[in-house]
């Protein structure tokens, strides 16, 4: 029998055989997504009557997202505000204050995520998935876009120019190499 000893335990001789098992450090992500979806847990139980995750739908989780709005700090004027399409407006208005689009986006990500990480099936199946969710999401990103007078544009990618190097890997070399065993 070998006395070498994994790195990840200590090696004291005043250890007795029981070892304090190690913290697990984990990410800022992972922590994030954990405090998301037991926040949404949380939601799904205040619902009259409460609705448990097997059964949870789509629709859920777009009345969790507005729900979710109370809580916001992006001011979104109103249409009918005289600061609406105005991205600095001089004074306060009476506006209410919303949950940013990218905070939803990225919300909805970990909770997709955490979702098929707790047995929820397939990404097909995942509620958080649904298109509907999609396409709140793409409203909400252009209404607060239009109310702050700055468009919101996909980000393309950026065209080859001539100048750009292009390097190309040389296969001949390699190929010949192998026919030669």
């Amino acid at each position: 029998m070998s006395s070498h000893k994994p790195p990840d335990q200590p090696s004291s001789s005043s250890n007795s055989g029981h070892h304090k098992p190690q913290p697990q450090v984990i990410s800022r992500y992972e922590s994030q997504k954990s405090r998301d979806w037991n926040t949404f847990l949380q939601y799904l139980k205040t619902l009259n009557p409460p609705v448990t995750t097997s059964r949870f739908e789509h629709t859920h989780v777009l009345s969790f997202l507005n729900y979710l709005d109370q809580f916001g700090k992006t001011k979104v004027h109103n249409q009918a505000c005289v600061f609406f399409g105005q991205p600095d407006p001089p004074s306060p208005c009476t506006c209410p204050l919303k949950q940013a689009w990218g905070s939803l986006d990225a919300l909805i990500g970990r909770l997709r995520a955490a979702y098929e990480e707790h047995g929820g099936g397939s990404s097909v199946s995942n509620p958080f998935g649904n298109g509907s969710i999609r396409i709140h999401l793409r409203e909400v990103r252009e209404s607060q876009a239009k109310a702050r007078g700055i468009p919101y544009r996909k980000k393309r990618k950026r065209k080859k120019t001539r100048n750009d190097v292009v390097v190309k890997k040389d296969i001949s070399k390699s190929s010949s190499h192998n026919h030669n065993r």
